[in-house]
């Protein structure tokens, strides 16, 4: 062996151990960077839980604007107290009594023909409906008998739209009585219209949904657009151009950790304020939900972003986000349905992420659509918010530079 080394000839090893390569300088990379992203969200985080009148708006949004919009509209009747004079005793006055009940009045209140102003004047009803004698017998011999209805016009709101639903209601109970009595003969073709969401048709249940869209929209973009707003005016922003981090890592950090703020409090909306307090029966997938809104998220971050590069305050990014949300929320078909606007209108908004967003949240929350229904919108979504990064990152590098310079 020895003579061999002193030839220069070398004895194959039976057993080689290969080092572990070193780390590629890309993946070392790709490690800071995604370190730096991580550290600097959680920093936005202590900030965000500091700034307790954006903790406050965020709750005020998630919960109890949740709440007013459900409640508070004035085209739904909900539990509007009525009385009933009935002076006729029949069988269609029964079923015109039994045919107000809830959610839209409460039970009706028998009272005497002495009783009827003294309710109203009391504030007890809102509604007194007299109905005369002999009803019945006049509309069965074909008259046209008159019923009475006293309402206390004080209480605009219901009595706007109550003495609708009670001339509707008088209606329908009159037309099917008669036609029982007189037997007319089956109709070859009925129609059976069938209301697959929000089967009695209550408003709250489509304002709260689309409260919850709306709110996405407008905390997505205010909270991003604020923390880097927040970062200049603290002067905590010379902190972190001085730091090894890249304005892609600042803008991310901002992105992904104000995007999970918004998306836990949306969820947290869904489930216990629309399921829960207001008991709205949601039939799509709150998983998929989710997924359209995280996704949806970065292209709203990315435009509160590209606002934060260009407002020098917060009162004038206050000022922009009016122009900016308004047309959004109202032209993107939450409000008002696409079909009725401009077809130039369309194209443009067209162009917009909440456009798509609000379609596929419609369509998930509203018809219980799967992912093979709404993968267009989430296709959309994603190709819109990439162009939306790109141009929030531009800005930002830019805005950094000039900073530096």
């Amino acid at each position: 062996g020895a003579a061999a080394e002193e030839a220069g000839q070398v004895r194959p090893a039976t057993m080689v151990r290969h080092p572990t390569p070193p780390k590629q300088p890309g993946q070392a990379g790709r490690s800071t960077h995604l370190r730096n992203t991580w550290n600097l969200g959680l920093k936005e985080f202590r900030s965000l839980s500091r700034d307790l009148a954006m903790v406050f708006l965020i709750v005020f949004m998630f919960s109890a604007s949740i709440y007013a919009d459900a409640r508070a509209k004035p085209e739904s009747l909900s539990r509007a107290a009525i009385a009933v004079v009935d002076e006729d005793g029949s069988q269609l006055s029964g079923r015109i009594v039994a045919a107000l009940q809830p959610p839209q009045f409460l039970p009706p209140e028998h009272v005497g023909l002495a009783d009827m102003d003294r309710g109203l004047d009391a504030g007890r009803h809102t509604f007194v409906l007299d109905i005369p004698p002999n009803f019945q017998r006049d509309v069965l011999a074909g008259r046209s008998p008159a019923l009475q209805l006293n309402i206390d016009a004080t209480r605009q709101g219901q009595a706007q739209t109550g003495a609708a639903y009670i001339q509707n209601i008088l209606a329908d109970e009159v037309r099917a009585f008669v036609q029982r009595m007189r037997a007319p003969a089956p109709q070859p073709v009925e129609l059976v219209p069938r209301a697959m969401f929000n089967p009695n048709l209550e408003a709250s249940w489509f304002a709260a949904i689309n409260a919850i869209i709306n709110n996405v929209t407008m905390l997505g973009i205010l909270l991003t657009g604020a923390a880097l707003i927040r970062e200049r005016e603290h002067g905590t922003i010379e902190h972190l151009l001085v730091m090894p981090v890249t304005p892609l890592e600042i803008m991310l950090s901002k992105i992904w950790s104000m995007g999970v703020v918004v998306l836990v409090a949306s969820s947290f909306s869904l489930q216990v304020m629309v399921k829960g307090v207001l008991g709205i029966d949601v039939a799509g997938s709150a998983l998929l939900f989710g997924a359209g809104t995280l996704l949806y998220l970065f292209a709203a971050a990315s435009i509160g972003i590209y606002m934060g590069t260009i407002a020098r305050s917060m009162p004038q990014f206050g000022l922009m986000s009016i122009l900016i949300l308004l047309p959004l929320q109202i032209l993107s078909g939450g409000v008002t349905p696409r079909e009725s606007m401009p077809e130039a209108i369309q194209t443009i908004m067209g162009l917009a992420p909440t456009t798509h967003y609000v379609s596929l949240a419609q369509s998930i929350l509203f018809r219980g659509a799967g992912l093979d229904v709404v993968w267009p919108a989430f296709a959309m979504v994603a190709a819109i918010g990439a162009v939306f990064l790109a141009l929030a990152h531009h800005r930002l590098r830019h805005t950094i530079g000039t900073m530096q310079g």
